[in-house]
């Protein structure tokens, strides 16, 4: 969809990857440590991490989308890579850690319960140094994923951002969650630069301290930064200067939530890049959020733009 002939890159996401080992049954949550064997009736490996399943949105959506992460010189990594190319992503510049594996996932699913056992692996390892600033300079929008995970990366976010702004790019980042629980790591010395934040409610209460979502949201945007909301059950709520606006979940048998926030971003995306007011990209984001979550798995249920906008009519 890209309109600007010097840059034929929609959207560069710096963000993290891995694969999810997936093991479903009714057994899957009996996790007890002894030497009894139990048996699951399904397992899978999908791709996973807030980056690379924000890239698959991005590109079901239609968008041009490049991937820089950092992956280990393995069999996971080397699945990481193959998936995403699958799936139309540019990955020339990806960065492998050669001291590092892979960062892997184990995704526990009994019914709706999930539990999650996470190897962060070479997640870490990226830096601004990695990031092919010709990459920078080809896309209309750079996004930064699980900016509490990628701490290598987290000091350069504003000098990358500055070098996007400066040719005319925006910008965005997803938090998402902070295993430390420190809730900083420099995020609100990047804001400045930063054109939206989508935070989850959770992480709008922890990045602020304030326990009322739509104050904490008023006091982030106060950085000249759009604050996209997630709800947990669906929906959204965007804060920016011009005022706030929500929009309700659309309606949609849940099955599993997992890439949902990703979808969230991607939609919101889609429709900035396409010039649209904060009300449409909102709709558009609820969407896409709420048909991710259709089926098992972080990318089997995200939508195309033609199935998005049915479920929101029309946005």
């Amino acid at each position: 969809m890209n309109d600007t002939p010097d840059r034929d890159l929609d959207v560069l996401v710096l963000g993290d990857a891995r694969p999810d080992l997936w093991l479903r049954g009714e057994h899957a949550g009996d996790v007890i440590f002894d030497d009894r064997g139990r048996v699951v009736e399904h397992a899978s490996l999908e791709l996973g991490g807030g980056g690379a399943v924000a890239c698959v949105a991005l590109a079901r959506l239609g968008l041009h989308t490049a991937f820089v992460g950092a992956v280990g010189d393995d069999a996971f990594g080397r699945f990481v890579l193959e998936e995403l190319e699958r799936e139309g992503v540019e990955v020339g510049g990806m960065h492998v850690a050669p001291d590092r594996a892979t960062g892997v996932s184990v995704v526990l699913t009994r019914g709706s319960d999930h539990a999650i056992l996470a190897a962060p692996g070479a997640v870490a390892q990226l830096r601004g140094e990695h990031v092919d600033r010709r990459l920078v300079e080809r896309a209309r929008h750079v996004h930064v994923t699980s900016y509490f995970v990628q701490t290598g990366l987290q000091a350069d976010v504003p000098s990358l951002f500055a070098a996007a702004k400066a040719g005319g790019a925006t910008t965005s980042i997803d938090p998402n969650e902070d295993p430390t629980d420190r809730w900083e790591g420099g995020l609100f010395g990047a804001l400045d630069r930063t054109d939206v934040l989508f935070p989850n409610s959770s992480e709008v209460r922890r990045i602020t301290g304030i326990d009322d979502v739509d104050i904490g949201a008023e006091s982030l945007a106060e950085h000249g930064t759009t604050i996209a909301v997630k709800f947990g059950q669906g929906g959204g709520m965007v804060v920016h200067a011009g005022g706030s606006l929500r929009v309700e979940a659309v309606s949609v048998d849940v099955v599993d939530r997992t890439g949902a926030g990703a979808a969230f971003d991607a939609g919101y995306l889609s429709g900035m890049l396409r010039g649209w007011s904060s009300e449409r990209c909102l709709r558009l984001a609820v969407g896409c959020g709420g048909l991710a979550v259709r089926a098992s798995g972080s990318t089997s249920a995200l939508p195309t733009m033609d199935q998005a906008l049915a479920a929101v009519g029309g946005a």
